[in-house]
C-alpha cells in the first residue's frame, strides 16, 4: 500500500516511516498547498489537510494534526502548539513560552489525529494521547517540538521524550499510538 502524506515536516515524515512499517510513504508534491490548520480541533486540521491531498492528487492520502495539552493552561496550546509563541515562532521558542507559562510537575498531553483519507470520501481517523509532566529542565537532543520537556508517564527513570531512543519514543508517542491503530486497521481493512 502507499499513501501520500500531508505534510512538509521532515520529522513527522520520519516517525510515519518508521511507524508505518510495510506502507510505502509519499512525501506531499512541492507544488500542492495545504490548507492553514485553523480548526478547533486537531481532528479537523488533519482532516483538512487530508482532504485537499486526496482531492488534488486523486490517491489516498494521510494527514496528522498534533500538539501539547497543559493542564496549567487550560488545556492550551493544543491545536495551537506549533504557533503558541507566535506565527512564525521556532520549537524552541514555543518550548520555552510553556516552560515560562506552566509549572514544573505540572501535567501535559500530547494528543495526535491521523486522518485518512481516499478520494471521492471514504475517510477515517485515529487518535493517540500520552499523558506526562512538564521537566523542571529542558533535556536531550532527540525528538522535536516541546519533547526536551515532556517527562512521559509511561517512562518510569525521568527521561524526556527527547532522550528516548526511537524504539522507546515509538512505543509510548501519541503519534506512535495513533499510527499503530490505522496500521491495525488497513492491515484488517487491506485485501
Amino acid at each position: 500500500m502507499r499513501l501520500v502524506l500531508a505534510t512538509r515536516n521532515d520529522h513527522k515524515v520520519r516517525e510515519m516511516e518508521r511507524l508505518l512499517d510495510g506502507v510505502a510513504i509519499e512525501r506531499l508534491p512541492d507544488d500542492l498547498t495545504l490548507p492553514p490548520e485553523d480548526g478547533d480541533t486537531f481532528a479537523a486540521n488533519a482532516l483538512g489537510k487530508a482532504r485537499a491531498t486526496a482531492a488534488a492528487l486523486g490517491r489516498v492520502a494521510v494527514a496528522d494534526d498534533s500538539g501539547i495539552e497543559a493542564a496549567a493552561l487550560g488545556g492550551a496550546p493544543g491545536v495551537h502548539s506549533a504557533r503558541f509563541a507566535g506565527p512564525e515562532a521556532s520549537d524552541a521558542e514555543n518550548l520555552a513560552k510553556l516552560r515560562a507559562e506552566a509549572p514544573p510537575g505540572s501535567g501535559l498531553r500530547y494528543v495526535c489525529v491521523i486522518a485518512y483519507v481516499e478520494p471521492g470520501g471514504g475517510e477515517r481517523t485515529f487518535s493517540g494521547t500520552c499523558e506526562g509532566t512538564l521537566a523542571a529542565e529542558a533535556r536531550g537532543d532527540g525528538g522535536f517540538g516541546y519533547d526536551p520537556a515532556f517527562l512521559p508517564a509511561d517512562v518510569a527513570d525521568g527521561r524526556t521524550m527527547a532522550e528516548l531512543s526511537d524504539a522507546e519514543k515509538d512505543a509510548v508517542s501519541h503519534r506512535g499510538r495513533a499510527a499503530r491503530a490505522l496500521l491495525a486497521w488497513l492491515r484488517a481493512t487491506s485485501p
